[in-house]
Parts: structure tokens; C-alpha cells; sequence
């Protein structure tokens, strides 16, 4: 993976266009079909389309779990990014994430995320993927994120050691 910002993320008129490209840039955004539906209420909603390439079972034609995983992950990350007054890199402390019942075979799986408390150095946040409404849920997820506002001056910051 690249260490360049993606493309649009600098030049990005709109928060939509930065968050999507966000999630554009990272590999598995670009091999799964990740996509950014909308920003709204401080929540971040995507959706992933239903490919064989992403069959966890051949024969029910179920969307494996992991794909589901990744996606709720990625999308809750950039609920924190939405959130932090300026955005900046976070990354993923604990995540987890209850199946509620098997996807749809066929169907795509949409998920929306919502970072609803963010401290100094943690942001916490909840999602839940569906195919036609939230209240139908695939699946539930917590999580916790890590921020470092100072990374956002600083480039590599919370990886140097502090002077005494």
C-alpha cells in the first residue's frame, strides 16, 4: 500500500469525496467493491456489492463472514475520521462484531457506522450491517478506535519516543 494520500483525499472538495477515497485507497476497500453511500447525522453508511468472488460458502452462496468483518471495520473508521475535528489516523483497538443471522445469497450488504463518543486518545463506535433496513441486522458491531491528534502535525509521531 501506498504511504501517498489517496487520490482525492487532499483535493477533495467535500468530506463525502475525502471519506471515499479513504476507503477507496486501501486494498481491501478496492477487492471487496467498498463503497460510500452517504454522510449523515454523524454517520457513515456504504455498501458492499454481492460478488462470487466474496462466497464464503459455494453452495448456500453466503457472503463470508470476514468480508463482513473488513467492511464493518473499514466503515467504523471512517465514522471516527468524520468525527475528529481535524481528521486524522486512527486505528483499531478492539472490534467486535455479533452475527445476527446469514446474508442473503445474491444480495448486497450495506452497514452504517456511527462514532458516538471520541476522547484525546480513543473514539468509540457502532455499527450494523443489513441488506434493506438496520432493524434486520446481519450483523452488530462495537468498537474502539485509537486517535492521535498529533499524528495530524506530525507525521509518525506516536511511534517516536519522548525525550526526558
Amino acid at each position: 500500500m501506498s504511504s501517498d494520500p489517496p487520490s482525492g483525499y487532499e483535493t477533495g472538495d467535500d468530506v463525502f469525496t475525502r471519506i471515499r477515497a479513504m476507503m477507496q485507497w486501501t486494498p481491501q476497500g478496492r477487492a471487496l467493491g467498498m463503497d460510500l453511500i452517504s454522510l449523515a447525522d454523524g454517520k457513515v453508511r456504504g455498501r458492499i456489492p454481492y460478488s462470487p468472488q466474496i462466497v464464503g460458502d459455494p453452495d448456500t452462496g453466503v457472503i463470508a463472514g470476514g468480508v463482513i468483518t473488513t467492511f464493518l471495520d473499514q466503515l467504523c473508521g471512517m465514522a471516527v475520521v468524520l468525527a475528529m475535528k481535524p481528521p486524522g489516523p486512527v486505528a483499531t483497538i478492539d472490534l467486535r462484531i455479533d452475527y445476527m443471522r446469514a446474508a442473503e445469497p445474491g444480495r448486497d450488504i450495506l452497514a452504517e457506522a456511527h462514532c458516538y463518543k471520541i476522547g484525546r486518545n480513543v473514539a468509540f463506535v457502532r455499527a450494523v450491517a443489513f441488506e434493506d433496513a438496520p432493524d434486520s441486522a446481519v450483523a452488530h458491531a462495537t468498537a474502539t478506535f485509537m486517535v492521535n491528534p498529533a499524528a495530524v502535525k506530525r507525521p509518525g509521531a506516536n511511534l517516536r519516543e519522548k525525550k526526558r
